[in-house]
Formats: structure tokens, sequence, C-alpha cells
């Protein structure tokens, strides 16, 4: 563990996991305000209100799935490294436009800096990963691939933190929360300046040299060519196979059934509802008759929680592995959602219910986190061979900001019209998700990736 490498996992996992997590959370606590500003502009009623704010929320999904299909693209043309500092210009524009909105008074620049930020996102969520993937160490590629979750989860508390309406989420400081994504821009950019590249990417551009002196870099004198022995030897063993193209993706066995696990990972990650709760939690509290204050403040207790289990599971994907920890958490969801389900239902005649429903949601957060939080993003580099994999998260990171944004759109529409009972459709999707995994994955902990591949063909 050098320094070198600690300050690349900093500047990458912060910069990127930062601007992804706050930009999800940030409009969670200021929707009555912004909601208020919208409407004094636009003058449109409840459902067409309703339909605005979902797309609002939302569309940073559709600009997530653009960003995730350049993935490959820009990772493969001009490094992980340079994609990752390029990244930032787009959060840097995103930010200003949608700051800048509310002193012009257009409320579309808010939706399209969404949409922008959305991009900035989906190439964070695909690069970001696969850059801290590809700088570690097997024994500890998955705490380091911990990391990028880990700071999404820090960001959306110090979002929600804030956002309340008694520090920046207010009718004329609201614009401020959304200019903050200049900071981890401006980190990021001076970070990974001064970042050493991929290795395997160094490698597979025939840069051997600088691999060297890079490898040594981050890993020292002693393990620096030893590791790069082995990214050597992966890379040789992936040369040897014929490139790996769309078609192949889907017609050849060992790299189709990964890429539909993945899939289903990231598809399972997004329907058990998580981004429900971190996008609507304050909405929720109040279904559940807690005052507008009191349901802020359990808001930031949602990412509080989200935070601290999140850190635990950094060594618990290490300690216990990848396949029980998303076992659990897929199962444990599935009670407690039924458990909320029950609680919304009955919270106006049994009062005590109300707090239960708090409790639930903090605990479906701990079990999100050391399962379905990490685990798909760690899995999802470790499922395939270098010359498949940024391919395989071209496909994979569009396919979760998919679900997100279908999430997002349709739950509070939905919530409208179903209550409570629209939580029916997450418990379903977590019990399926259950059985799925317990029987197709592979545990990948400790475990060379070429020995992984293996297992598909």
């Amino acid at each position: 563990m050098t320094c070198v490498l600690v300050w690349a996992v900093l500047a990458s996992s912060i910069g990127s996991g930062f601007q992804h997590g706050y930009n999800t959370g940030v409009l969670n606590a200021p929707q009555k305000v912004i909601e208020t500003w919208m409407n004094e502009t636009w003058h449109m009623d409840d459902s067409e209100l309703t339909i605005i704010w979902s797309t609002t929320t939302s569309i940073m999904c559709i600009g997530g799935i653009i960003g995730g299909a350049l993935t490959s693209l820009l990772s493969n043309w001009i490094g992980r490294r340079k994609t990752l500092i390029l990244n930032n210009f787009i959060a840097a524009a995103a930010g200003i436009i949608m700051g800048g909105s509310k002193y012009v008074n257009q409320p579309w620049m808010l939706i399209l800096g969404r949409l922008i930020i959305g991009i900035n996102a989906g190439l964070n969520a695909g690069v970001g990963p696969m850059y801290l993937s590809e700088i570690s160490p097997m024994e500890l590629r998955g705490a380091i691939g911990s990391m990028y979750q880990l700071v999404i989860t820090i960001s959306i508390l110090v979002a929600q933190a804030v956002s309340i309406n008694k520090v920046l989420g207010t009718e004329t400081l609201w614009p401020i929360l959304l200019f903050l994504v200049l900071i981890p821009a401006g980190y990021q950019i001076l970070g990974m300046l001064t970042s050493p590249e991929s290795l395997k990417y160094l490698l597979e551009t025939n840069e051997d040299e600088k691999a060297l002196s890079e490898s040594v870099r981050l890993f020292g004198e002693e393990q620096g060519p030893i590791n790069l022995d082995l990214i050597k030897n992966e890379i040789e063993d992936s040369r040897l196979l014929p490139k790996v193209t769309m078609r192949d993706m889907l017609h050849v066995a060992k790299y189709r059934r990964p890429l539909i696990i993945m899939c289903l990972l990231m598809g399972a990650q997004q329907l058990s509802g998580i981004n429900a709760v971190i996008y609507y939690s304050t909405h929720i509290f109040k279904t559940a008759d807690l005052s507008e204050e009191n349901a802020q403040i359990a808001t930031v207790g949602v990412g509080l929680v989200n935070v601290i289990t999140t850190i635990f599971s950094v060594f618990l994907v290490e300690m216990v592995g990848r396949k029980p920890l998303l076992i659990i958490g897929f199962a444990g969801m599935t009670l407690d959602l039924s458990l909320l389900l029950v609680c919304l239902y009955y919270v106006e005649s049994i009062a005590i219910l109300a707090y239960a429903a708090v409790v639930l949601v903090y605990l479906f957060i701990i079990l999100f986190a050391i399962g379905a939080g990490s685990i798909p993003w760690i899995m999802g580099s470790e499922l395939f061979a270098t010359a498949a994999r940024p391919l395989a998260l071209s496909v994979a990171v569009p396919a979760n900001w998919f679900f997100n944004f279908v999430v997002g759109l349709i739950f509070l529409p939905l919530q409208k019209i179903l209550g409570p009972a629209v939580f029916l459709i997450f418990i379903v999707s977590q019990a399926f998700a259950t059985v799925y995994f317990h029987i197709k994955i592979p545990e990948t902990k400790n475990r060379p990736i070429d020995e992984i591949t293996a297992l598909f063909e």
C-alpha cells in the first residue's frame, strides 16, 4: 500500500464517486422548494408537476446511459486516466447550467443540466471502477473496488445534509447546491494529473517501459515487477483469443453468460428500490406521518447509516466473500420491504408504525450497502477478461442507468395510483434476484480473472 496507490485511489474514487452520489441525492430535501419555483414559472397542475419533477430527477439516468455507452470508446481511445480528467469538464458545464437556471428563471436549464451531469455520472460509473480494479493488487481488489460505492454513500449523505431547509435548501440558496459539483471536479483534475495510468491500458498500447515505472510507483520496487508480470500474463492470454465484438458478447457462452449475470446484477441493484428511497425518502417519511422537518432529519439519517454500513462492507467483502453478502442482502431486503409495506398501510391507525417505518428504511439501507450496493460493481470487473471488460461495462452500465431511470420516473406517479403497494414491484424483483444469484453466480473472492472466466466456458 504505497502513497501513490493511495493517492490514485482517492483521486479516482472521490472525484468520480462524489459527483455520482451527490447528484443522486441533492434534489431530495429541496424538492418542494424547487417544485414551487417551477410551478411559479410554468403554472402547472399537480399531475403535470409530478411528471415534470419525476423527469427532472430521472433524466440524469438517460445521461447515464449515454455516458455508460461511451465507456469503452473513450477508455480504449485515450485511456482510463485521461477519460476521468476529461469527464470533469462535463461536470463543470452541468453544474454551471443547473445552478444558473434559477438566476435566469429557466427550469428547462435544470432539466438539461441533469441530463449532462448524467453523462458525467455514466462515464464515472464505467471508468471509475475499471480504473480502480486495474491499479489494484489482487489481494486488495475487492476492498479498493468498494471505495467507489463508499464515496457514493458519503456524497449522498453530504447532499442530504447540506440540502435541508436549515442549510442550503431554501428558496434563495438552493442553486448553490448545484454549483458545488465544481469542487470535486477541480479536485479530480488535479489528482488524476499526477496519478498513474492503468497498467493494463499501458501494456495494451505497448508502452511497456512506462508500465514498469508506473507499476513500481504503485506497488514498490519489489512488488511492482511481480504485479506487472501477472497483468502481462492476463493480457497475453487474452491476446491469444480473437478480438471480442458485440456479436461475440451475445453469441459466445463464456461472454454471454457473465454478461447476463452482470446486467441482472445492475438491474436488481436498481429494482431493489434503493433509488426510490434515495430520491424520495423525505416523501416516504412524510407518508409515514412524520413532519416535514422530521422527515428531512430522518433522510439525513438514511445517508449516515448508508455511509457507516458501506465502510464495514469494505472489510466484509474480503472476509466473507462476494456471493454470501449478495444473497444475504437481497433476501434481507425482500423481508424488510414486505414489513415496510405493512407499516405504511396501517400507519394512520397505529401511530407507532411511523417510527417502525423509519427503522425499516434504515435496515433496508444496511442490507443494501453490504450486498447490492458495491458488489455488482466489484464483480462486474471480475467476471470478464481484459479484452472483454470495457465492452461488457459499456453494456452493463447503461443497463444500470436504464433501470435507475425507470424507477425514478415511475415511482411517484405509481405511488399516487397504488399507494404503498408500489413497493410490491421491488419485493418481487428482490425475491427473484435472491434465487437467481444463489444458483448462477460464482464466488470471485481471491480468484484470478482467468480462473473466473474459465467457469463460463
